[in-house]
């Protein structure tokens, strides 16, 4: 866990506490339907985190997820996430996945507007 603080112009970043891949039993996105940055993560103790952005809470628990499948393999639990976003052979998924993400809430957006728009017979 990294605190960012700022002094004057100066930024700094300073580490607050480490913790090891293979203790972590699980990461709860706390609500899968909405975009918070939110999320739990369970170790011997739960730790409430909130990430920058819902984004970066989505890249942080694929990045968790790819290095545990890299080199633990063990079964790591992210629960209260999208799958869609998570998953690499989702039809969303490329090398920018929160470009897309973005995209997609977007495209439900300007549904949903042009749906509001249309008069009802």
């Amino acid at each position: 866990m990294v605190k960012h603080l700022r002094v004057d112009r100066e930024e700094k970043y300073e580490i607050v506490e480490k913790w090891f891949l293979k203790d972590l039993e699980m990461i709860d996105g706390k609500e899968a339907d909405t975009d918070n940055p939110y999320f739990d993560m369970h170790f011997h103790k739960v730790y409430s985190l909130e990430a920058y952005s819902c984004a970066s809470k989505y890249t942080f628990a694929r990045t968790l997820n790819k290095l545990n499948e890299m080199y633990l393999k063990k079964d790591l639990k992210i629960v209260n996430f999208d799958e869609t976003y998570l998953n690499d052979d989702s039809i969303w998924s490329s090398n920018n996945r929160d470009c897309l993400v973005l995209m997609r809430i977007c495209f439900y957006a300007s549904n949903l507007l042009c749906l509001s728009l249309c008069p009802l017979s």
